[in-house]
């Protein structure tokens, strides 16, 4: 049955990788289906805090569950239980925290909310359910460079994005309505600043791991947020005449 399920997660992870590249062919020709552009999209929709909160909600519920259920034999291992905390750590932030600092969040298309919950339900699995019962590290993986820097490559990744969306929250001043270019942090350099950091988050959690699974999701990453951060560019583009024209749209001075 072990096997049998290992070879399912690493199949699992070979599907997300292809979805992500699905995704990167096709979400250039349909747009985003939420924020700004969400009016674009017909059908009902979920207000925007309880959209994040229950989309989010299975990537924390996973861990803690494989916490719950796996024997502490198996959790004993320090590289495992890190790495499942580092995975546990942003989805408490993004579940319990992000979504009561959204200051009139437009709703959330159903579709979008759907598509959300159902990908956080299947991550949330693999990513979970691998470091729980399957990755094998040595004891002292956890001083080896590819995990190092991975860790330092997740944290900065993790910090870049909470600041961007703090200044993104505080575009507007009480009583200001409309869009705002963004200023300050990694926005003077890029557009997409936010994603930048989420990329680099992932990025980072996919080298501590080092596995196929943890690989998988931050490539999906990157196809659905390079795609997000090129309509974002796009965007800025056409609504303010006064945009920096050096501001790159997803890399500093590269891209």
């Amino acid at each position: 049955m072990e096997w049998s399920e290992a070879r399912l997660l690493d199949a699992l992870a070979y599907l997300e990788g292809s979805f992500g590249c699905l995704c990167l062919a096709m979400l250039p020709r349909l747009g985003s289906p939420y924020g700004r552009y969400s009016d674009r999209w017909p059908g009902p929709r979920v207000p925007a805090r309880a959209a994040w909160l229950l989309q989010e909600l299975p990537s924390l519920v996973w861990p803690l569950h494989e916490c719950a259920r796996t024997s502490a034999a198996r959790l004993g291992c320090r590289p495992n239980c890190v790495l499942l905390a580092m995975f546990l750590v942003h989805y408490i932030q993004r579940t319990l925290v992000f979504p009561f600092l959204i200051r009139g969040g437009k709703p959330t298309p159903l579709l979008s909310f759907v598509l959300a919950f159902a990908f956080c339900n299947y991550n949330g699995y693999l990513q979970s359910r691998y470091l729980s019962n399957f990755a094998m590290y040595a004891e002292d993986w956890v001083t080896h460079p590819c995990f190092l820097t991975g860790f330092v490559l997740w944290l900065m990744g993790m910090v870049i994005n909470i600041h961007s969306d703090h200044i993104l929250r505080n575009l507007r001043k009480p009583g200001e309505t409309g869009y705002k270019i963004p200023r300050g942090g990694l926005f003077e350099y890029i557009s997409a600043a936010n994603y930048f950091g989420e990329i680099t988050e992932w990025g980072g959690f996919a080298l501590a791991s080092w596995s196929l699974q943890s690989g998988a999701f931050a490539f999906f990453t990157f196809c659905i947020l390079v795609t997000r951060a090129k309509q974002h560019h796009q965007w800025y583009h056409e609504k303010f005449e006064d945009y920096p024209k050096l501001r790159k749209i997803l890399i500093p001075f590269l891209y």
